[in-house]
């Protein structure tokens, strides 16, 4: 999210250049672009408002040469998680009541064809 509100030139799979603002990209990549200029292969360019490009679609993203790429490189991170606390009944593997026994949803012991019946 650090190119928003930046101007760029998108380049597409079929050799169509976009050219605008980035308003937002969203987690496929498909990116909403405002005052857009669209100029596709051996054709005039097209002015629009707003365009959205699917992410797919795209080849590269042209930046602009005034950006200060060494700051919007540097990675943050992962967040530090807080270790969890253990519990004594939380601590035997296992899901269903109580937690202890480990298996099942607390019943009488299996629910299968049973026994044989021996004649």
């Amino acid at each position: 999210m650090k190119l928003n509100h930046e101007t760029v030139t998108i380049e597409l799979k079929n050799g169509t250049q976009v050219h605008g603002t980035i308003a937002c990209v969203d987690v496929s990549m498909n990116t909403h672009l405002r005052s857009v200029k669209l100029t596709m292969k051996n054709e005039e360019s097209i002015n629009m408002d707003t365009l959205t490009v699917r992410g797919n679609n795209i080849r590269y993203f042209i930046l602009p040469d005034t950006l200060p790429l060494d700051t919007l490189l540097i990675d943050e991170g992962p967040t530090k998680r807080k270790p969890r606390k253990e519990n004594i009944l939380s601590s035997t593997r296992g899901r269903g009541r109580g937690m202890i026994r480990g298996r099942g949803r607390g019943g009488p012991r299996g629910r299968g064809r049973g026994a044989p019946i021996r004649r």
